[in-house]
């Protein structure tokens, strides 16, 4: 039974990337999570389907598709796949190729989006830095102006996919006086001079996406890659994140289904006091909720991406999808590992690596403090007395 009224051609889109997901990525899932390297297998089989370039314009190289509603349904068939690979695509499409598309000139857009949007070339989003994560106003990055280029200097850190990137955007502050205001957005070629990335390693989860520390000493940025008006850097990255946190909302119920999937499974395959746990009340109850959980945070991801894609308000809408997402894979995840019992607690299940990665999803793109943060804040002004 669906869980949503899909139109035809969104009903097309999850049946195929469905099916994507079950013949290509499950399969893979375990052999990436133990490896820990990015796979391009996985890469291209997505850009083969036109993932990258859901919601950008065919003659930028878009596939076509258009709309927030469409990117969660992808984001969540990927993530029932393997959560890694839903990483690597949202971080490309819905945080670094939408931030050139949005804000980028023609020129740029005409230069740069391309190979972005049909997969041939991987895009990364630089905002994080170890001393500012949710406070992004703090970074300490500067973009320092001479002879009409600028030169970058600072670090940022857990960036997904800035080792297999071709363009970075990165954002820094040119002018630290100015808090928030000071700060514009830039795009980063790999190859650019006193450009450093260093690996990450030792992730608990999401091991099959790559998350690196990028460096950067004196490295030029020609006036032909700043993204919009400088100063108003900020404010595009605050726009890109709430309308990523539909996404985000959307690879968690991804990852629930995932969990919910394999316990369904497997209460039916074993068996306790003569006959399969599925038909003990007690795991009856547990899948009950479970499903319930998954269902409220699909329902609510997909009402924000509506209203995103009508033009209407979607910001606290977003954040709420997150909040509950995001916390509910986490439950759902864990108690799919109850239901396994010991076996759960080993990777041959397959159970842990979906607890694994389910976790940081409370963490990155606005923790769960940050996201009632901005639903209170926006309850306040809408109730102000």
């Amino acid at each position: 039974m669906p869980d949503l009224i899909l139109n035809e051609e969104e009903q097309m889109l999850k049946n195929t990337v469905r099916e994507f997901a079950d013949r290509e990525l499950i399969p893979r899932a375990r052999e990436v999570d133990e490896t820990a390297e990015f796979s391009w297998e996985n890469w291209r089989g997505m850009a083969n389907l036109g993932l990258m370039g859901i919601g950008i314009d065919p003659k930028y190289g878009g596939s076509g598709l258009d709309g927030y509603r469409k990117v969660a349904i992808a984001a969540e068939e990927i993530a029932r796949g393997d959560a890694a690979a839903s990483v690597s695509m949202l971080a490309h499409l819905s945080l670094g190729t939408t931030t050139i598309y949005r804000f980028g000139n023609e020129e740029q857009k005409q230069r740069l989006v391309p190979p972005l949007a049909t997969g041939d070339k991987v895009a990364a989003w630089a905002l994080t830095e170890p001393g500012s994560g949710s406070d992004a106003a703090a970074m300490r990055t500067t973009a320092t102006e001479r002879d009409g280029t600028f030169f970058l200097n600072g670090s940022k850190t857990f960036i997904t996919n800035a080792s297999v990137a071709e363009s970075i955007v990165v954002f820094a502050n040119q002018d630290r006086s100015l808090g928030y205001k000071g700060i514009g957005a830039f795009v980063v070629g790999r190859d650019s001079p006193g450009l450093k990335i260093n690996p990450l390693h030792g992730k608990m989860g999401m091991r099959g996406s790559t998350t690196d520390e990028v460096v950067f000493e004196d490295t030029p940025v020609r006036q032909d890659n700043i993204l919009g008006e400088l100063g108003r850097g900020f404010n595009q990255a605050m726009d890109i994140l709430d309308s990523s946190r539909i996404i985000i909302a959307a690879q968690c119920v991804g990852i629930g289904q995932s969990a919910l999937e394999v316990a369904i499974r497997y209460a039916q395959q074993r068996e306790t006091f003569g006959k399969p746990i599925a038909q003990h009340q007690a795991i009856q109850f547990m899948l009950a909720e479970m499903a319930s959980q998954v269902y409220a945070a699909r329902v609510a991801t997909m009402n924000a991406a509506t209203l995103k894609d009508q033009g209407q308000s979607f910001v606290t809408e977003a954040s709420m999808a997150k909040l509950l997402a995001s916390e509910m894979c986490v439950e759902v995840a864990n108690k799919a590992i109850q239901i396994h019992g010991g076996i759960g607690y080993f990777q041959e299940a397959g159970v842990e690596r979906i607890f694994r990665d389910a976790r940081v999803t409370t963490i990155y793109e606005g923790t769960s403090e940050i996201q009632k943060l901005v639903v209170a804040r926006q309850l306040l002004r809408q109730y102000a007395i």
